[in-house]
């Protein structure tokens, strides 16, 4: 994982390529616009991209990050290296845990303005949550992830003038509605915890700007990792997902078929003929030849003959 910081001279620079040890964060959701307007991880090496419209989100989340006394954060238009399909690969596998170890996750909603409501020479008959409830944020499928990974606490949403319009625990009520997505998920219970149905709904009507991305922005609603396909397209990436989640399903269905087989009640023939192929000659016979045995055998009240004995050779 690699971070952004303010370098000697103001500037943004790139950390090294974390591994382990990963300092505290922030991190960014957002809605992407056109690429020519984001700031690439190019632009950051090269120290270029400030006209870019995009920039002007790097340096919110900043900002927000020095407020928060954090030194480091994350921005997925610049701190990964698409032009490396590994590095690619790793960031779409990690996105989910990424967004949810952060300490703090800045959500910047660019069609949300406190300042043009307030400019506004006649008066709104809306107000800031109106146009929150219509923001595209909630319609775009990686911002899923963004939001049921960080905490109710840790994840913020901001005006695109930066103002802070409360935390998703402030705002969950207002979420729950948008989305239908229950209160419970929103505030951290264990998305395991949902059946897979459910959990495919949330998604329903969400957009992605590549067709496979409509599967890859779900590897960590269902905790799943799998190789990153360029140009696959949707079919067959969603096939892939349905596989890979299926997969602890077929296994627990095989486990219960394995358990019902051991507790069920094997008809005596088929259970005494499987038994006598590998039972020693004579072995057992003794049994018949007792007094117990005959008794218990010939008494018609009699259902359960119980054995006390040593172990034998």
């Amino acid at each position: 994982m690699r971070l952004l910081r303010y370098s000697e001279d103001g500037e943004f620079s790139l950390t090294e390529d974390y591994i382990d040890n990963v300092p505290p964060y922030a991190i960014l959701s957002h809605r992407w616009g056109k690429d020519s307007e984001e700031v690439a991880f190019r632009d950051i090496k090269d120290r270029t991209g400030k006209s870019k419209i995009g920039y002007e989100k790097i340096r919110f989340c900043a900002r927000q990050a020095a407020c928060d006394n954090l030194a480091f954060f994350w921005v997925d238009t610049c701190c990964i290296d698409k032009s490396s399909s590994f590095e690619l690969q790793e960031a779409i596998n990690s996105m989910f845990d990424w967004y949810k170890k952060a300490d703090k996750c800045y959500v910047y909603l660019r069609d949300v303005s406190l300042r043009e409501l307030q400019a506004s020479e006649q008066v709104s008959e809306y107000s800031w949550e109106h146009y929150f409830r219509r923001s595209e944020w909630f319609t775009r499928g990686w911002t899923l992830q963004e939001l049921l990974a960080p905490g109710p606490e840790s994840m913020e949403f901001f005006s695109r003038e930066g103002e802070r319009l409360g935390t998703k625990k402030d705002l969950e009520q207002e979420i729950h509605d948008i989305t239908e997505i229950p209160l419970a998920a929103l505030r951290g219970t264990a998305l395991s915890q949902f059946d897979v149905e459910q959990r495919l709904s949330w998604a329903k009507g969400r957009q992605t700007t590549r067709g496979e991305d409509k599967a890859y922005s779900l590897f960590g609603i269902f905790d799943v990792q799998l190789p990153f396909l360029p140009g696959e397209g949707e079919e067959k990436a969603l096939k892939r997902l349905q596989k890979e989640i299926d997969k602890p399903l077929k296994k627990e269905l095989a486990q219960k078929k394995r358990v019902m087989s051991w507790l069920s009640n094997t008809p005596y023939e088929k259970h005494h003929r499987h038994n006598s192929k590998s039972r020693s000659e004579g072995s057992g016979e003794w049994l018949l030849q007792t007094t117990k045995f005959k008794n218990w055998k010939t008494r018609p009240e009699s259902d359960i003959l119980w054995l006390r004995g040593l172990r034998m050779s």
